[in-house]
This record gives structure tokens, C-alpha cells and sequence, in this order.
């Protein structure tokens, strides 16, 4: 999983690198996915902002 394999305690929680290639990963040209597999990395994809969004929210309306 890139390298995080040696890391312990908190700084695995914390590294956010994984969630950051997957979003910005380039297209491989020798694979064209089918329709379902772009359908599902967009739902993916969404699903994760949308869950770092509620993890704001949360985190701003306990501190203020």
C-alpha cells in the first residue's frame, strides 16, 4: 500500500497520501475500463468527499 507498512500509532491514521493518489492517479492508456468500473471509482470518489465534508462539519461544530 505504499510504503506505510513500517508505520505505527497515529501516523497511520493520519496519512492521507493513499486518498490523495486516488484522486489524482493518471489514466493508464494500454486499459480502457468498461463503463460499471468508471461508474464505481465515481462513486467512490464521492463517497469520500462527501464523508471528509461531514468530518468538517462535525469537527467545526464541536470546536465552535
Amino acid at each position: 500500500m505504499g510504503g506505510n507498512e513500517n508505520k505505527t500509532g497515529t501516523d497511520s491514521y493520519f496519512d492521507f497520501g493513499e486518498v490523495l493518489r486516488y484522486f489524482f492517479r493518471k489514466k493508464d492508456p494500454d486499459n480502457k475500463p468498461n463503463f460499471n468500473l468508471r461508474v464505481m471509482h465515481g462513486i467512490n470518489k464521492l463517497s469520500i468527499l462527501m464523508f471528509l465534508a461531514g468530518l468538517l462539519y462535525l469537527l467545526f461544530k464541536y470546536a465552535f
